[in-house]
């Protein structure tokens, strides 16, 4: 595999394909010439030393940002003109690096005003409580999925930060993602959350295609199926773990510049 190159496989495999993805800001190049194909049903692992690219990447791919030049691909259709709600319509969905939860509302609510959002209006306040019941059962099935069925009713506040990461993970999941892109998902956890939010991502990847950020190595050789090493804007290595961390340059570029 060349370094920038497109991975091999047939190209119905991949969900996402970017080619010669790049996107500069008043002359500093943060992505540059990037070809990234993730493989359907894999999760698919993107790291580097800070200031790689990294996040630029995610918001290009998500329509956040529109690229300087290049082009981005779903499912073989082009979406690289579409506007961010359109691209999470079509099932390619993110989650932040800070969690993001109604703290004074209960886990059950944050859930169900998530499930609202595939309609295309806002929570409806004024819907009483017997039509929103409707939605219990999904509810439950998204609290048992990331396993927080004993929180339902505990203002999202009172969680863990970790529980907090798993709330979150939920309410993207009501939105039936294809796609689930992951922005450092562990970042701030400690050991013990850690390993629980490693676990709940191994669980929903099952039926899922996942995109993850993330600077906690064991937790990236743990999950990843495929690693994209970014260093500068650009792609430095790509493969499964043995061969990213083995490869010298990834070595190099990580020295004093890794969290982790």
């Amino acid at each position: 595999m060349t370094a920038g190159g497109l991975a091999t496989g047939a190209a119905s495999d991949a969900v996402i394909e970017a080619v010669g993805l790049t996107k500069s800001f008043a002359g500093f190049t943060a992505v540059n010439d990037v070809n990234l194909r993730v493989q359907r049903h894999s999760v698919h692992a993107l790291i580097g030393p800070n200031g790689a690219g990294k996040t630029t990447l995610f918001n290009l791919i998500t329509k956040v940002l529109q690229p300087t030049s290049g082009s981005i691909r779903f499912n073989g259709q082009d979406i690289t003109a579409l506007k961010p709600e359109e691209v999470a319509r079509r099932g390619v969905v993110r989650s932040f690096q800070i969690s993001a939860v109604y703290p004074r509302m209960t886990v059950r609510e944050n859930v169900r005003i998530a499930l609202q959002r595939p309609t295309g209006v806002s929570y409806q306040f004024w819907k009483s409580e017997r039509s929103l019941r409707a939605l219990d059962a999904r509810v439950d099935e998204l609290l048992a999925e990331v396993g927080l069925e004993a929180n339902s009713d505990d203002p999202a506040a009172m969680l863990s930060y970790g529980r907090k990461r798993a709330l979150e993970i939920a309410t993207t999941l009501a939105l039936d993602p294809e796609m689930l892109l992951l922005d450092e998902p562990t970042s701030g956890l400690g050991h013990e959350d850690v390993d629980r939010v490693a676990a709940l991502i191994r669980k929903v990847s099952s039926n899922r295609t996942i995109l993850m950020v993330e600077h906690n190595l064991s937790v990236v050789s743990a999950l990843s199926d495929r690693i994209t090493v970014l260093a500068g804007g650009r792609i430095l290595a790509e493969g499964d773990y043995k061969t990213v961390s083995t490869d010298p340059r990834v070595v190099e570029a990580y020295i004093g510049g890794i969290d982790d």
